[in-house]
């Protein structure tokens, strides 16, 4: 049987392409500017063909003419820096959706059975719902029937507080898709990381043998044909920052650091532990940063580790980073986590079956 067809634009290492392949559909091509990001796609799906390209510069017509009418679903998540302005009635033309409108331009040449649009929490109600309000009118006028609101990735079996714009379309349809509804499951940072609590800071290898059998359903799904650990490489703090941390016991934060070691910090969750029976917080590119928000393991004096927050945005084992680690933490905190888009491609799958 002939699996449906995607293409992934602003694919990034593929969390939301996983997902897809997870749930039944066969993802043909993809899209990503970032050289190292797209290797380590590749080197993750090596069945899919990767553009590596500024999808400015791509020929739409030449690129995706032999998926017009084959296609059953585009997704992906295009940066919208426009859609943050204040105090000016910005348009959905506003040069920096430049990237929105090439989302958009695929769609309209392709004309896909389903498209599925993921961006920030706060685009459905920027500009009270302004620019939400033209994406619809936009996609309507090429026949789609659109539904859209916001997704927490902790819903779907994810031990994250991750929100995400889901906006997903259907060609000729009088009724729109609905959004996955919450399927019960849940799972804690420790369900995620438990079996690899035992680095300190500074170590670890690129490669290194499972040193205990895994602690909770979480853990044995996400090991499954993973024979060996990567990027389980604990980052080597300074002096100060170890100090700090010492200073921090389970469950707690910055509330008992003495007064000459507290740091200005723009982000929530500055040196704050982890809680183990939670979920955390939105794992984002600075992850290996106690400093940078709530991503100081529970117990260990040290950040989360690559594994680590992988575990924590739901991507299995066998998924590997690549290039410097200042790539892979792109790699991992901008990713849609793969449990969120098998959701989000199940509700899809569900009403192509139905």
């Amino acid at each position: 049987m002939t699996k449906p067809t995607v293409i992934d634009l602003f694919a990034g290492v593929g969390g939301l392409s996983l997902g897809f392949e997870l749930a039944g559909f066969d993802v043909k091509i993809a899209n990503e500017f970032d050289p190292s990001i797209a290797e380590a796609y590749t080197r993750n799906r090596p069945d899919t063909k990767m553009v590596v390209a500024d999808i400015r510069d791509l020929n739409i017509e030449e690129t995706f003419s032999e998926y017009v009418g084959k296609t059953t679903a585009v997704i992906g998540g295009p940066p919208c820096q426009g859609f943050s302005q204040k105090g000016q009635r910005k348009s959905i033309n506003d040069p920096r959706n430049f990237l929105f409108l090439k989302y958009y331009d695929v769609v309209k040449f392709v004309k896909p059975k389903y498209f599925v649009f993921e961006n920030v929490p706060n685009l459905l109600t920027t500009e009270n719902g302004y620019f939400k309000n033209e994406i619809v009118e936009l996609f309507s006028g090429l026949g789609y029937a659109v539904n859209c609101g916001v997704l927490c990735a902790a819903d779907y079996g994810v031990p994250q507080d991750r929100h995400r714009t889901c906006i997903i379309g259907k060609l000729d349809a009088d009724e729109p898709v609905k959004l996955p509804a919450p399927n019960g499951r849940r799972a804690t940072i420790w369900d995620a990381i438990s079996d690899l609590a035992y680095l300190e800071s500074g170590e670890g290898e690129e490669v290194s043998r499972y040193r205990l059998e895994p602690q909770s359903d979480y853990q044995r799904m996400l090991r499954q044909g993973s024979r060996e650990l990567c990027n389980h490489i604990a980052t080597a703090h300074s002096k100060v920052t170890l100090e700090r941390l010492r200073m921090i016991p389970p469950e707690c934060g910055k509330e008992m650091l003495p007064s000459e070691h507290l740091t200005k910090s723009i982000y929530s969750g500055t040196w704050c532990r982890m809680k183990k029976d939670g979920i955390a917080r939105t794992i984002t590119t600075r992850y290996d940063t106690p400093s940078s928000g709530e991503f100081t393991h529970p117990y260990l004096d040290r950040a989360i580790t690559t594994r680590e927050a992988a575990r924590i945005q739901s991507f299995p084992d066998a998924y590997h980073f690549y290039g410097p680690k200042s790539s892979q933490m792109k790699q991992v905190g901008n990713a849609v986590p793969p449990l969120l888009g098998k959701a989000i491609a199940e509700q899809i799958m569900r009403d192509l079956e139905s």
